[in-house]
């Protein structure tokens, strides 16, 4: 490993370097704090602390006993390390079935010709009231919104109202590669809590509640990897639990929405002080058109707003009056409901095909399943070596056992029972490890 410096910062900014290089992959160990000291004639303390300050900028990942590694999606303009080459059939990335994507002509065409100037609502009322209209059927006890730039601008954002470097936050394990990059950046520390198909479970929230986190990020439908959804028991149950914790800020990333294939079933009410709903539209109307509406308390909006007047100003209006116009289109919304019913029928047929083969698998509702293996980095570059690209679950995992996940969203049912076939082959002869997802 490259690396030099004489002081806590100069190494940090050599090992930083070294990422943006490519000289330090994604995922490639570093030496121990007391090696890497005596190899450059450095206190421990110097190392330690250079590595402190990465961690917490999202830069490394400390693995405890094994070590630690550079981080799989470091902070920095790096080539992704999951790429699907020619004749590989992508199930990794989680993008949309780009057919089932409402076209962008007539939207331009209908809305709206005149320029947007400096002094106009940073949000469109026509989005406020559509969208105040869905929380509200959806019993989100919001009597306001704001507009954001996706689902993780708005997390992003509300993070950084009420959370400081140190402070822990609750998440599902296994979570969104992005959802522990974002924290792991702001320099928050992860608390792994367990979930079933049904949502978090109750007793793994209790448990990480006495750690005093600060905040829960929770995915209430088409949970990312798994497709776990919450029913209305199980959100019962948790509402017992948090109501134990006044003071948590629940952030719910309700990033896929009506696509899912599942009802929404969230745990705010208007007894929390601090809580936010984040619904994206991206999955629904193209991930290039970053829009979401985001719920919440009226302090948490009012921060989040003024901060944007500050910085970005405002969601492009061009981008709200299209959110408008497909929310009310008839045709877009016979789309959408044809979307949620292919990625529903692609999610069981694959889940089907894997039956088929005894193989254990994951995905209630999304794009999404896991599927829990033995060895997850062996299974990925087997199946890789046949022609298809997965994600190892490590990306995902804090505590849980190994595991792939599987994007289905363009999987037709032919391919899907192929892939399944593939998986099978890798799993037989081997001991199968189940999963408590």
């Amino acid at each position: 490993m490259c690396v030099s410096g004489t002081t806590r910062v100069k190494l940090a900014e050599s090992i930083e370097r070294g990422i943006r290089n490519d000289q330090l992959a994604p995922g490639e160990k570093l030496p121990s704090i007391r090696a890497l000291a005596e190899s450059l004639g450095l206190s421990p303390a110097t190392v330690a602390g250079a590595y402190r300050q990465l961690q917490q900028r999202g830069f490394l990942v400390s693995q405890g006993r094994r070590g630690t590694v550079v981080s799989s999606r470091p902070p920095l303009p790096v080539a992704s390390p999951m790429q699907a080459a020619d004749g590989v059939t992508d199930c990794a990335t989680g993008n949309p079935d780009p057919k089932l994507l409402p076209k962008l002509a007539p939207a331009l065409a209908a809305i709206r010709k005149e320029q947007t100037l400096y002094d106009e609502d940073p949000n469109s009322p026509g989005l406020v009231q559509v969208g105040l209209s869905l929380f509200q059927a959806d019993g989100v006890p919001t009597t306001g919104i704001c507009t954001v730039n996706g689902s993780f601008d708005g997390i992003e954002r509300a993070l950084a109202e009420h959370l400081f470097p140190g402070d822990r936050i609750a998440v599902e394990d296994p979570c969104f590669t992005g959802v522990l990059d974002l924290i792991r950046s702001r320099g928050l520390v992860p608390v792994p809590v367990a979930l079933d198909q049904s949502g978090i479970l109750p007793e793994s929230l209790t448990e990480a509640l006495k750690l005093k986190p600060k905040a829960l990020i929770v995915t209430p439908r088409g949970q990312n990897p798994t497709g776990a959804a919450f029913t209305l028991s199980r959100a019962r149950a948790l509402k017992k639990v948090l109501a134990k914790a006044p003071d948590l800020f629940v952030i719910e990333d309700d990033y896929e929405g009506t696509i899912s294939g599942a009802e929404y079933v969230g745990l705010c009410d208007g007894k929390r002080a601090r809580w936010t709903v984040v619904r994206s539209l991206c999955k629904s109307f193209s991930p290039d058109r970053r829009i979401a509406l985001q719920a919440g308390d009226p302090d948490t909006l009012a921060h989040i707003q003024g901060r944007q007047v500050l910085g970005i100003r405002w969601v492009s209006h061009l981008l709200q009056d299209m959110a408008v116009y497909y929310l009310k289109d008839k045709k877009t919304a016979q789309l959408i409901e044809t979307a949620e019913c292919t990625y529903t029928d692609r999610r069981t047929a694959f889940i089907e095909a894997l039956k088929q083969e005894g193989v254990q698998s994951f995905g209630k509702s999304g794009f999404n399943v896991w599927v829990p293996v033995p060895d997850e980095a062996s299974v990925a570059q087997r199946l890789m070596q046949a022609g298809w690209l997965v994600t190892p679950g490590y990306r995902y995992r804090l505590q849980t056992p190994p595991a792939i996940r599987v994007t289905v969203s363009s999987l037709p049912a032919a391919e899907a029972k192929k892939l399944a076939r593939e998986i099978g082959r890798c799993l037989r002869g081997g001991a199968f490890v189940s999963s408590a997802v």
